[in-house]
């Protein structure tokens, strides 16, 4: 009986010889979660559309990515030769926003026959132009993107704090609106340091002259005898 190896759901396969290539190893977090935010879009599409695969900021920022780590990963990712953007995305309303439109070099899809993987990571041989190529990747900035997500960052802003503006009803009122506290009178000796609570003072005080109006009374009513 002939052996199957099968797999209950939907997969992703990578070629060994791609997990051992220096591009693979010097890839970093954000950009393993990159390739793989766009392997699950190429799932989503049935194995279709390579190439014309759309993933969005918040998309990445859904599956677990900072937000300010999503474009140096697209880079580093598409400069390592996992990925390519084939189609550059836009901000703004709705009705203008477009996102990017990604191409996974080393995909098999239903179309491979005639058009295989171009698996340009391997291009890279060594660690070391790897790891160069990698960090010039994530700190090319574009100015222009840069300013726009400043933008974007300071319209997110003034929604949370006009979304969060206190009100009356949502200030609850603290224990030093509602509770007054005592007072302990205390005299204070010549000394500065303070000694016993006017009040224990007061009450011993009087406790004493009840005793001797008591006695004085006990006393009076034996001479009376």
């Amino acid at each position: 009986m002939k052996r199957r190896n099968s797999i209950s759901g939907q997969f992703a396969p990578r070629r060994i010889e791609m997990l051992e290539s220096p591009a693979y190893r010097v890839l970093s977090r954000s950009g393993h979660m990159v390739i793989s935010r766009v392997e699950i879009e190429l799932a989503a599409h049935g194995g279709n559309d390579n190439g014309r695969l759309p993933v969005t900021t918040e998309d990445f920022v859904q599956y677990g990515m900072h937000r300010t780590c999503v474009a140096p990963a697209i880079r580093e990712a598409e400069a390592l030769g996992f990925v390519r953007v084939t189609e550059r995305g836009r901000g703004g309303n709705a009705e203008h926003r477009s996102p990017n439109r990604f191409y996974l070099t080393y995909a098999y899809s239903r179309d491979s026959k005639k058009h295989p993987p171009t698996d340009e990571w391997r291009r890279i041989q060594t660690l070391q132009a790897a790891n160069r190529i990698a960090r010039t990747a994530r700190a090319d900035k574009n100015e222009w993107a840069v300013e726009r997500g400043k933008r974007s960052w300071r319209k997110r802003q003034q929604k949370m704090k006009a979304g969060t503006g206190n009100t009356p009803s949502s200030i609850s009122s603290t224990s030093t609106e509602t509770e007054v506290s005592p007072v302990r009178d205390s005299r204070i000796s010549r000394s500065g340091q303070n000694t016993e609570p006017l009040s224990i003072i007061l009450d011993r005080k009087h406790r004493d002259e009840l005793l001797t109006a008591t006695d004085l009374n006990t006393r009076e009513g034996g001479r009376d005898e």
